[in-house]
């Protein structure tokens, strides 16, 4: 991949195969984290998975996962 200048930054760009792969469209975050083997992407959830994810739980805990106030509350 080629380093290049993009106004006061760097840009790269990324091959169509990684693209396809991580399934990249215009406006996604990636995050770039160094490792032993060279830079590792990922892509950061859209607006929309976060939705559609908020969406499935609509407000239901399992039994076991309920807070309770009273137990918040102990000394």
């Amino acid at each position: 991949m080629q380093i290049a200048k993009w106004g006061n930054s760097l840009a790269v760009r990324l091959p169509a195969d990684l693209v396809r792969k991580l399934d990249l469209r215009e406006g996604d975050q990636v995050e770039l984290v160094p490792g032993d083997a060279g830079l590792a992407v990922t892509r950061q959830p859209r607006a929309e998975d976060v939705l559609q994810g908020l969406r499935r739980f609509r407000g239901r805990l399992a039994p076991e996962d309920r807070l309770s106030r009273d137990t918040a509350h102990e000394r």
